[in-house]
This record gives structure tokens, sequence and C-alpha cells, in this order.
């Protein structure tokens, strides 16, 4: 032990705690810290032997780039000199290496930055890789995974380097045309040119802890605006809370996140999903119990009845959160993301209140912002991107009425969200679970089939709100409730929705785990009839059943 203590070989300290680590140990944990889990760089085919398949890796042909000196650029030291002695230290001979492979047994093609290589920097021979790896995903039909650290454009190239955003960006979109899934992983530092360009373009977009992302460098900022940045500023959890991240995944969890998102993002062959043989689905109005409105509202509102995520945890083989609306925030009353359910992948969003007034608060009590609406709109885009069912559940008192909603558009986040999703080419199931308030809650909730569980309630108001108007007396609320019929029964009697889903006695608050498994099921009718409808047959129906309301004949053939 003492000949171990004092080899230096064995043992190094941390870069950003100081701490001492075994080198074994630090090896073993992937190179993070056991002590403060600062996460430290990854070199490419470190980065591609942690990720990969062992075994699975095959690199691709370097592409047809053959610039080397544009400028005949020289400062200290001529650029072809700079070239070669970044070869000469990595190994490499640029500064991405591009491979196709497989992570968790599914196929990945892989471009992997390499900060070592002149800081990862973005030059002709860059693009033009990243350009043809990107390709490559196209030709096979393959996602696209991008692993990005990088100072920025490579100065020595000048406009060329510029170029290469353009020309990557194009590469990204050749992918979303095609349908085919792109992730991008961010590892510290990525800057300029790269986080302007297909770093920022992917469907997904996940950091490790403590990345630092932006254009413009901190220093940069700072000198520029003359203030002082907060310490987390560009940092991975920096850019989660203002929505322009998906997720902040620590390293030994980063190979399982990803291997989940690539078996959800590929189009899946065989046979559409079967309707399970009980039907749980109540169709006709009549079968249902005669319930006071007022009760069916209070039970609505109950604070322990299961949320999104409780219906995610119970009703979902794994669920992964994407987060953020990709423009400066994340609204938490609107959560969202890919799952499995009974084994085929969907593409989850509802509104989110919580169970505690700590919760409550921090979602807003399920009122969604502009933001919210706009992350649910990003991502059913991408489930139209891929062919991913879209399930939706509604449980919300409404919008958020305040004056940064306003601020920021709250009608056009809600009218945008109503036209996308009339023209969204997969099956889209909306649940009312609880509460479903006005355009907020309509603003998820347009789709092929819309069912609303035993004790929720949707209306065009609040009871409260309408005996405000209506009798000048928020008393008035369980007389406004009736008047408005906005309960299941009522509901479906008029056409509103399409089926009931049963509630355990008393409510889905009682039972979290039977309300879970009859939504479920449910789930599973309606999607197994909706699975062998076409794109355009599925839009032109959904279109067909939004154009009839108000109709005479609705409600009676509902009935």
């Amino acid at each position: 032990m003492t000949a171990l203590l004092t080899d230096a070989a064995s043992w190094r300290r941390c870069g950003s705690c100081a701490e001492l680590i075994y080198q074994r140990r630090f090896l073993r944990n992937l190179r993070v810290c056991p002590h403060c889990a600062h996460h430290e760089r990854l070199d490419a085919p470190a980065r591609l032997a942690q990720l990969l398949d062992p075994g699975s890796a095959e690199p691709l042909p370097a592409g047809a780039a053959t610039v080397v000196d544009p400028l005949d650029f020289v400062d200290d030291q001529p650029y072809p000199h700079r070239l070669k002695a970044s070869a000469d230290r990595t190994g490499l001979d640029e500064a991405v290496v591009c491979v196709r492979g497989r992570i968790e047994d599914q196929p990945v093609v892989v471009a992997a930055m390499d900060f070592r290589f002149m800081g990862g920097s973005l030059g002709v021979a860059v693009g033009e890789r990243i350009t043809a790896a990107a390709g490559v995903a196209l030709r096979e039909r393959v996602p696209l995974l991008v692993v990005t650290a990088s100072g920025g454009a490579r100065m020595q190239e000048g406009a060329l380097s510029l170029m290469q955003m353009a020309k990557t960006s194009q590469a990204m979109a050749a992918l979303d045309e095609a349908g085919i899934l792109t992730l991008s992983v961010a590892t510290d530092p990525t800057y300029g040119g790269v986080a302007a360009s297909f770093a920022s373009l992917a469907d997904v977009i996940i950091a490790e802890p403590g990345v630092r992302m932006g254009f413009a460098g901190r220093r940069v900022i700072a000198q520029t605006i003359r203030q002082e940045l907060p310490a987390d500023f560009q940092s991975a959890e920096f850019l989660l809370e203002h929505g322009l991240i998906d997720l902040v995944t620590p390293r030994a969890a980063l190979r399982g996140v990803l291997g989940q998102l690539l078996r959800a993002g590929r189009r899946w062959p065989g046979p559409p999903p079967v309707a399970p043989a009980d039907r749980v689905l109540v169709t006709d109005a009549a079968a249902l119990p005669e319930r006071r409105a007022w009760d069916s509202v209070q039970l609505a509102r109950h604070v322990d009845r299961p949320t999104t995520l409780d219906y995610a945890a119970h009703l979902l083989d794994w669920f992964v959160e994407l987060r953020g609306d990709r423009m400066g925030r994340d609204c938490r009353a609107i959560v969202g993301g890919i799952g499995l359910l009974d084994g085929r992948p969907v593409l989850l969003i509802g509104q989110q209140k919580g169970h505690t007034t700590r919760e409550l608060v921090d979602r807003n009590f399920g009122m969604p912002s502009p933001e919210g609406y706009r992350k649910a709109a990003r991502l059913m885009r991408l489930a139209a991107k891929v062919g991913m069912p879209v399930v939706t559940f509604v449980d919300t008192p409404g919008a958020y009425p305040g004056m940064a909603a306003e601020q920021h558009g709250q009608a056009a986040a809600i009218a945008e969200n109503l036209r996308l999703m009339s023209g969204l080419p997969v099956p889209v199931v909306s649940v009312v679970t609880g509460e479903g308030g006005s355009g907020g809650a309509l603003a998820i909730g347009v789709a092929d089939r819309v069912l609303a569980c035993e004790n929720a309630v949707y209306s065009v108001i609040s009871p409260e709100g309408c005996a405000a108007i209506l009798w000048r007396d928020p008393a008035a609320a369980p007389t406004a409730a009736e008047a408005l019929r906005l309960t299941a029964r009522e509901l479906l009697r008029l056409g509103i929705v399409d089926g009931v889903v049963p509630e355990p006695a008393g409510g889905s608050q009682r039972d979290h785990v039977a309300a879970g498994e009859s939504v479920r099921a449910a789930l599973a009718e309606v999607l197994a009839d909706l699975a062998p409808l076409a794109g355009q047959e599925l839009i032109r129906s959904r279109r067909q059943r939004y154009l009839a309301f108000g109709r005479e004949d609705v409600g009676d053939s509902a009935a």
C-alpha cells in the first residue's frame, strides 16, 4: 500500500475540486470525478469506445475535401504546421471521427468531434466529413448522432470555414425531410459555428453535466456588454432551464438513454398493434351513471388525481422526458417525451399539475405558458417526422393568463397548435384525465380520437367564471356546472369525446395503478383502430371531425 501511495502515476487530481482520485477508479468511472462529478473531456476514440457496442465501429471514408491552406494563413506558424502538430499529438488527421456502428444493438452513424485537434474547430474537412456521415445515414436510413466538442469555426480557413455551417445544416435538413432521427450530444465546450449549426439542429439535444455551450464565448460576451454574467451562464443546467436542450445526462447513463431514443426513433415494421379482446371504453352515454356536475368538477380537480407523469410511470415501459421550446424557456406546466407503450413507441405530452403545494407552484398549477405550447408543438413535429403516434393528456384549469404570457404570444401559440395538430400525419389520441379548461386544454386536444376519464370535465370556461359573468355570483358555480354540461356523460352524448374511460370506485385518485391500467387499455383500443390508416387519411378524417361540430346531426349520431 505504501508503494501504491508513492506511485504518482496511480493517482490524479481532479481539475475541478482538486481532490485526489485513484487512477483506476477514475477510468472505471468513465473519467468522471467520484467526489464532485466533474466530467473530464474525452477524446473521440474514447467517446466512441464508451458509446458503441464492442466491435461494431466501422470507420467511414474521409470525404472529398482537399483544401488544406486556402488563405496561406500565418500567425506564429504556418497553418499546415499547426495541422501536422495536431495530427502528431492526437494520432488523428482531423477534428472529427466518423463511423457507423451500433448502440445497444441499434444501428447508428456517429460523428464524434475531438477538442484536442485544433480545439475541435469547424473547417472544410470537418464540415465535409460530417456532411458525408449524414449522407451515409440518409442512404442507409439509420439515425445520425453527432458528439460535439468545439471552440467554433476555424479561422485559418476564413469564409470557407464559415460556409461549413450552411453545408452541415443542409445535411441535417435532408435527414429531416427523409424522416430520419438525429441526435446531438454536446460535450465541453461546444461554441461558435458548431453550436450555431448542426449541434443545435438535432431532434434531441443532450448535454453532459457542466457542459458549456453557446454562440459567443463567456469572456467575449462579458467584454462586449460589460455586465457580470451569472456563474452558471451557458452551462448545461442553464441551457436546460432556458429550454435550449432536452436533457442533461451523466456520462454513465448516456449510452442507455441513446439506446432508448434510437429504438423509439426507427419506423417500426410488421403488423399493426391488435386491440385487446376485452374493450374498456364506454361509447354509449346511456350506459354511464348520471352525476351532479359539481361533484365531477371536484373529483376532476382532486389534488391526488394521477398526473401526466404518474400515468407515464404506470403506462409506459420507459419514458424519456424531453424539455424546452428551443427559444428561451422550459415551461414546467407541460411535460412531454418518448416512451414505449405495449412495446411500441409513442410521443406523450400532457399538462402537469402536481400533488404538493411545492409541485403545484413549480408547475404553475398546470397552466401552461406559450413556451409550453411551443414545446408541445416541437415534440409533435418530431413524432410526425419519425412516424410515431401522439398521445396527449389534458388536465389544466386553462392557459396561464398572466401579463408575460400575453407578451410572449399566448393566443398565437395556442392557435399554432390547433393548426399543427389538425395536419399531423400520425395517429393522435387525446385523453381528458382531469380538468379540461377552455382553449388551454384544446391546444393539445385536437385528435383523431378524444377520450375522457369517467370523472373528467371539459368546458369552454370554468364554472366559477361562468357564474361570475352570467349569474354575477361566484357561489352559483354548481348551477353553472350543470348548465355547461361538462361531465364525461354529457361530453359523450354531445359527441365532444368518442369514449369514456372507467375509473376505480370513488375516482382515480384512490388507485393510481388501476386508473393507469384502464387508460392503457383504452389507448391500446384506439391506437389499434387507427394504426391501419395512412397519414393523409388520418388528416382528412380528423379535419372532417372538427368541421362537423355545430351541425345538427353531430350529437344525435354520437348518442
